[in-house]
């Protein structure tokens, strides 16, 4: 078994790697994002220099939450690598330490790894994009007069005043506010009876409230209002299945969201994905450390082969995109959520047991 100061010290060169990684990734992501929001906010009122970065600070909690597989993989491989090119992995080989017992210290800390995603930096994300959006949504508030430009797709709900068709160029508490709504109402013979384009309209109990409206009516002029109410029947948990991003829901009320949604008959298999795809990912960090194994303990003298580090990159990549493809698939309903989001890790994970088998013990 590999002793405790032999694998504090490789456990201690994992986390500082990953920490390498993560800082960088920070860096790139903030200066990308924040290119990308000078560009897109820059002629709107309100804007600053400083509120500009402040968002894309926001928002690098998210992007790098989305990165977390791939540190993963380059962390290990780097970890691999550097303790394969300074001899450390060919001595502890030469005192009876298998790959098993010095890749315990990895696994560990990509479990830890994953565990920090779910309980940390995800509700960062969350509280962090959301926010984002809002200041955002608060920026373009009034400055989007065409329809065609408003989110798709709508709702559509029916009352005693007949039908109406509801889209908002911004989605904000998690699918209860909108932001630059417009509400369409229908007659009996599905003409267009009168349209309402609200800056916010917030879902009430039995209403929406609308905030800022101007009303538009077939042969007459438009009409301002300061307020107005109109009619629903839309519940908040039905709004919210709809329309709340999986993505800006901490992981720690997913589960409170998806048995709410049920119970009102809903299927939430977005709140669900989402759900087990968090709970997942450190069975899938471990098995990106597997994968990065796989390529980077062979020992070769002048330092690993670019189409092996190759190899193990488009591996990882695979795993990657297989996983967001099943994931799409369970968000559908065509798969069960839970099947969605653990088959990719179990097969992966038996892959790069298998591999090393055979490579270490074969």
């Amino acid at each position: 078994m590999i002793g405790w100061t032999l694998g504090r010290y490789f456990f201690l060169r994992y986390v500082q790697i990953t920490f390498y990684f993560l800082l960088g990734i920070f860096a790139l992501a903030l200066l990308l994002d924040f290119t990308e929001n000078a560009s897109k906010l820059a002629n709107l009122p309100g804007y600053t220099v400083w509120a500009a970065l402040g968002i894309s600070a926001m928002r690098v909690p998210f992007i790098m939450q989305q990165m977390i597989p791939f540190v993963a993989l380059f962390s290990a491989m780097a970890t691999l690598i550097s303790l394969n090119r300074k001899y450390e992995l060919v001595v502890a080989r030469s005192v009876g330490v298998s790959a098993w017992q010095f890749l315990l210290p990895a696994c560990f800390g990509a479990l830890l790894f994953g565990l920090a995603t779910i309980f940390i930096l995800n509700p960062f994300a969350a509280y962090g994009f959301s926010k984002a959006e809002e200041i955002a949504a608060t920026w373009k508030s009034g400055k989007v007069t065409d329809v065609s430009a408003l989110r798709d797709p709508w709702l559509r709900q029916k009352t005693d005043e007949g039908e109406t068709i509801i889209g908002a160029k911004s989605i904000l508490d998690q699918g209860t506010t909108l932001a630059d709504a417009t509400f369409i109402q229908f007659d009996e013979k599905k003409n267009i009876k009168l349209r309402y384009d609200a800056r916010i309209a917030k879902l009430k109990a039995g209403h929406w409230e609308l905030t800022d409206v101007t009303r538009f009516s077939r042969g007459e002029e438009p009409v301002r209002l300061d307020s107005l109410n109109i009619a629903t029947q839309l519940r908040p948990e039905y709004v919210e299945e709809k329309l709340a991003s999986p993505d800006t829901i901490p992981f720690t009320q997913l589960r409170h969201k998806i048995e709410v949604a049920r119970s009102f008959g809903y299927s939430a298999n977005a709140f669900d994905m989402q759900y087990q795809s968090l709970l997942a990912l450190p069975a899938l960090l471990m098995a990106m450390t597997l994968i990065a194994a796989t390529v980077s303990l062979k020992f070769v003298r002048f330092g690993q082969s670019g189409a092996m580090i190759l190899g193990g990159v488009i591996a990882g990549f695979m795993l990657y995109v297989v996983t967001v493809l099943v994931k799409a698939f369970g968000n559908a309903g065509f798969v069960p959520p839970f099947v969605a989001a653990w088959v990719p890790v179990v097969i992966a994970t038996f892959f790069g047991v298998s591999f090393l088998l055979h490579k270490e013990d074969g």
